[in-house]
């Protein structure tokens, strides 16, 4: 439950407020045959492409967690086997650190690491505001959305105290909003349709802003999605405003994000579907390189939906029941809320209306969500809560889910919207660790389990071990709040300087750190596997263009682990609620730890079929990462960014004649030097960990009188993250010269390129094996 809607406040309170209601919405009609000549006349694409369906999932797994039960993808066969036997799955993709739901699909989406497109550290994080102190910000935000809009209901107001894009980039030197990634799309004419797709769609339904400490002293909230788009004193914003005053708990809170939030439509390149709605708006992205003006979208199911099913309020999922919110009112069901059956009826609702490519997010399986308002009689206090592997919820919904994607390809299929002439793409914004202990039957202890205290945790317990960071370091200690994971960024206040010796102390103590992990053993062992500052973060592409947001340092911790700077509350076994306040417990609520640099974490899959896709099967042969995929869906469409990505066009998965000219020129050495590229930039690649490892000795060592170590090990971190970056910067101009137009690299510049590169490998294997235990 530690994915999308788990940090977006807007939809938690409306997955909170579920309710038992589902009206008879008008039905929403199937499409037929002709749906695949639907397509706009103005969307073309290469290689016989005539539509594209990107699918993100959340937190869903094709390798094993226990491997007496089944994976996620195996206990989807429609999906696995369309993929597989179609085109290419590949389980050597990976995310990006630190890895996320919002931190992975945004680099899926924009092709760039996080350095570059302003999600370093999510699902939210923290800034430093001018006196010192630390603020949060949620990740998911509209596309243009700021960091902080300030307080205007204030009195005086409260100024933004970190004005910069939510979404930065900082290719020109001074910070600007990351290109959207719909744009290429949209400019080649083709609608871009989007279901709960992170910021590419509206995440707030806020009109107003509060007063600090009031709850009926208000302005006007110039940052609220509902004030930019639609404006102040619309129609749209007064519903806003009348939801955010409306009571909790009730379906007028819920409204205004049912009908604005979560759906959208960015229509290409003259109009498209947004011209047959009169309630179309400006598609504003001030930045974007090259301008892009003229352009209109649709927000919000209230709008989407009558454009995309003939005039009706509601869209059927795909076992033909309206999608609702949870108070049965037609439209966007909330985050938390989007399982196959609801993501895949709405793409399959815009394919047959002609929005010819559509990206969709479908949520976990793995987290029992309590989908009634009131919430249902609970005495053991256990829902919603974690669910782990072989738990017979946790294998119902994903039969739900493999039934859903039956239904969608045969409907699919019926339209004629098939694999030679649509391009496939699916996804998972991250893997997970699974906190747990064993089961053989699929039998879990959902109780909480009083580590501190000494508790004898049953052997199918399941949860992450919750544990107080601040609880756990000596006394006296400076100031610091957390990002509260299992590898946790810290942010010490005041946001000293990196050599401080306060901080270096707690560096050195963080790292010295010995825990109980009740899943491994009884005796105590380090709690910290990697630790990175400003340095090594810098490596890792964690530094973005806003430095307000740069963590002082990021802890990497055994990922059984879930670290606050709050006290954990914990009880006997069974107690609800749960009793007294300890610094180390099991909760059992969440079992699914991601943000680590561990590989169960960081490797995930990727498939795709289609046009140009070639029939690999499964494979572990090709090593990629998200950033690889938005480069592969535009080469093979015949598009391009208007920025250079950071990522590679996968040329192993594709047919050499489906390969713009200038990769098939020199295909073999250009698949080369996109391996090595990878190799040393790639935060999961092999120079990134050499570099987490020197990061980690240097910081454990040293003292108040003596940190030479420290000193001489960043100082080769930070020459060899300087000359990483210049020779990265090289090689991805020829890589992104080849497959999207400009100077064509030699033979012997890019064998050139490749020797510096592996040069570059070994100097950070020697770093990284000289700093081993």
């Amino acid at each position: 439950m530690r994915g999308r809607a788990r940090i977006v406040l807007a939809a938690l309170a409306v997955a909170a407020l579920t309710a038992v209601a589902i009206i008879g919405a008008t039905a929403a009609t199937t499409g037929t045959a002709k749906a695949a000549e639907h397509h706009s006349n103005a969307c073309r694409l290469d290689n016989g492409i005539k539509h594209v369906i990107y699918l993100q999932f959340d937190n869903t797994h094709l390798f094993r967690d226990r491997q007496q039960f089944a994976s996620d993808l195996e206990q989807m066969p429609h999906l696995m086997n369309f993929l597989s036997g179609n085109g290419t799955l590949s389980d050597n993709e990976h995310t990006i650190l630190i890895s996320h739901t919002a931190g992975g699909i945004l680099s899926s989406l924009t092709g760039l690491y996080p350095d570059r497109m302003g999600q370093a550290v999510s699902n939210s994080y923290g800034y430093f505001r001018p006196n010192g102190s630390v603020g949060f910000s949620s990740s998911f935000k509209y596309w243009t959305d700021l960091v902080d809009g300030g307080n205007p209901a204030n009195t005086p107001p409260t100024p933004s105290a970190d004005p910069n894009y939510n979404m930065v980039n900082g290719d020109s030197g001074t910070p600007k909003n990351t290109p959207a990634p719909w744009v290429p799309w949209a400019r080649a004419g083709c609608d871009v349709g989007n279901v709960s797709t992170a910021n590419a769609v509206l995440e707030n339904n806020n009109s107003i802003i509060f007063k600090t400490g009031s709850t009926t002293e208000f302005a006007t909230d110039p940052t609220g999605d509902m004030t930019k788009v639609f404006g102040e004193g619309s129609p749209e914003w007064n519903d806003g405003k009348a939801s955010q005053l409306a009571p909790f708990g009730t379906a007028a809170r819920a409204k205004a994000l049912t009908d604005y939030v979560g759906i959208a439509i960015h229509c290409g390149a003259g109009g498209g579907i947004c011209n047959k709605s009169t309630h179309a708006r400006p598609d504003v992205l001030p930045d974007e390189p090259g301008g892009f003006t003229g352009f209109q979208a649709l927000f919000g199911a209230k709008y989407v939906n009558p454009a995309i099913n003939h005039g009706a309020a509601a869209v059927n999922d795909t076992s033909g029941a309206p999608i609702t919110d949870p108070f049965g009112q037609p439209g966007f069901p909330g985050f938390d809320g989007v399982p196959a059956k609801v993501s895949l009826g709405y793409v399959a609702q815009m394919q047959e209306a002609g929005v010819p490519v559509t990206f969709g997010y479908i949520s976990d399986a793995h987290d029992n969500h309590t989908n009634a308002f009131p919430a249902p009689p609970d005495p053991t206090g256990t829902f919603p809560r974690a669910s782990g592997p072989g738990e017979a919820d946790y294998v119902q919904t994903l039969h739900e889910y493999d039934a859903a994607f039956a239904t969608f390809f045969n409907r699919l299929a019926h339209d004629g919207i098939n694999k030679s002439n649509t391009l496939f793409v699916v996804t998972a914004d991250e893997n997970d660790h699974f906190a747990g202990g064993d089961s053989s039957d699929g039998t879990w202890s959902h109780t909480y389990c009083n580590v501190t205290a000494g508790d004898t945790c049953p052997a199918n317990q399941i949860g992450e071990v919750n544990a107080n960071l601040a609880a756990l370091l000596p006394a006296g200690e400076p100031t610091f709040l957390v990002h509260s994971d299992s590898a946790p960024t810290v942010y010490v206040n005041g946001n000293p300087d990196r050599n401080d010796a306060a901080l270096r102390k707690l560096e050195r103590d963080a790292a010295a750190v010995q825990v109980n992990d009740p899943y491994v053993s009884s005796s105590k062992s380090p709690l910290t596997l990697y630790l990175a500052d400003k340095v090594g973060e810098k490596t890792l592409h964690m530094v973005t263009a806003d430095p307000q947001r740069t963590p002082t340092f990021t802890l990497f911790a055994n990922p059984d682990f879930f670290l606050t700077t709050s006290n954990t509350r914990c009880g006997p076994a069974g107690a609800t609620p749960p009793s007294p306040v300890v610094p180390v417990c099991i909760d059992y609520h969440f079992a699914w730890s991601h943000g680590d640099a561990t590989d169960d974490i960081g490797r995930t899959w990727l498939g795709m079929a289609g046009p140009g896709i070639r029939r690999l099967g499964q494979t572990s042969k090709v090593w990629s990462d998200h950033t690889d995929i938005q480069p592969t869906m535009l080469a093979l469409a015949g598009l391009k960014n208007d920025y250079g990505p950071d990522g590679r066009v996968l040329t192993e998965f594709a047919h050499d004649r489906a390969l713009p000219r200038g990769l098939r020129e020199h295909l073999q050495s250009l698949t080369q030097l996109g391996l090595v590229y990878k190799e040393i930039n790639a935060p999961f690649g092999p120079l990134s960990f050499d570099v987490l490892a020197a990061s980690t000795r240097g910081m454990a060592s040293g003292s108040a009188t003596d940190d030479a170590t420290y000193t001489a090990i960043s100082d080769r971190i930070t020459s060899l993250t300087d000359q990483r970056n210049t020779l990265a910067a090289q090689m991805r101009d020829v890589l992104n010269n080849a497959a999207f137009g400009g100077p064509q690299a030699s033979t012997s510049q890019i064998d050139s390129l490749m020797a510096q590169g592996n040069t570059l490998l070994m100097r950070a294997n020697q770093l990284g094996a000289a700093s081993s235990p």
